[in-house]
């Protein structure tokens, strides 16, 4: 039986955690989570009520040395947790530190992956399972899995796929982990991008850009992120899905429709939010 000591948040964290309770050759020792936010939107399942529920030594305070040293880990994870975890702390585990990160790693390291990766207008997404060193989110890859991203899925959406994906490559992953033989192949520097956190006034709508560009920002930040926006006499006008066509026939009538520089945007779901 190996003692594991585990860092996470989100639905990626629940599904994983999951993953690691229907092993009987893993206890779990300890979870540190995170409080929900009372301004961000509670759409992903509670780490701390799983934890709860299965009875299982649970803290939401900031990530203790002793505390994790007296937990005894022989291998310690990270599924979706928000924050950086210290290398001393990394290093209680003689198996090693691993992470879940939802991005094909090298590509889009950081925060906000799949939002990212929508935005930018990629074909997939995915999840990563790596070693983790003093660098996030560089250390050695031990598997990954791609899903598809449709041209007009919400990052919500694509989201929804990310989380079994990450249940499979840890479950995948753990026999080899156990064993001691996780070492994972280097990433490829040269292949490395980083993107950082997105906030709500990011969302604002900058009508000189293509249609491409903010049909994929509409569904980049739609329900239940903040959303796209734009302002019109005096009043904050969201818009949550958008279609490009090619040709007015294809609209069905009364629909808003937005010509950009190189295309018609149909406008599907919108609010005047003040």
């Amino acid at each position: 039986m190996k003692n594991a000591v585990v860092f996470a948040y989100s639905s990626v964290g629940y599904e994983c955690i999951n993953v690691l309770l229907k092993r009987d050759d893993i206890h779990i020792t300890l979870i540190y989570t995170h409080e929900d936010d009372p301004n961000e939107t509670q759409w992903f399942e509670s780490v701390y009520e799983l934890a709860k529920k299965n009875k299982l030594n649970v803290s939401t305070n900031e990530p203790d040395y002793d505390e994790v040293k007296n937990a005894n880990p022989d291998v310690i994870f990270s599924f979706y947790y928000r924050k950086i975890i210290d290398i001393k702390i990394l290093d209680l585990a003689p198996l090693g530190a691993f992470n879940m990160h939802g991005s094909l790693l090298p590509k889009y390291r950081g925060r906000a992956c799949v939002n990212w990766a929508v935005l930018n207008g990629e074909k997939e997404a995915g999840v990563t399972l790596h070693r983790m060193t003093k660098y996030a989110d560089r250390g050695n890859i031990i598997a990954q899995e791609a899903v598809e991203i449709g041209e007009n899925e919400t990052s919500h959406e694509v989201f929804k796929k990310i989380i079994p994906a990450a249940g499979r490559v840890l479950s995948q992953s753990l026999d080899d982990i156990l064993s001691g033989n996780a070492e994972g192949t280097p990433q490829n520097e040269s292949e490395a991008t980083k993107f950082g956190r997105r906030r709500p006034e990011d969302g604002i709508i900058d009508w000189s850009k293509s249609a491409r560009e903010i049909h994929n920002l509409v569904r980049a930040v739609a329900k239940p992120f903040p959303g796209a926006f734009f302002y019109h006499d005096g009043h904050k006008i969201m818009i949550w899905k958008t279609r490009i066509i090619s040709d007015f026939e294809d609209v069905n009538a009364p629909a808003i429709m937005i010509k950009t520089n190189d295309g018609i945007l149909e406008v599907v779901e919108w609010e005047i939010s003040d």
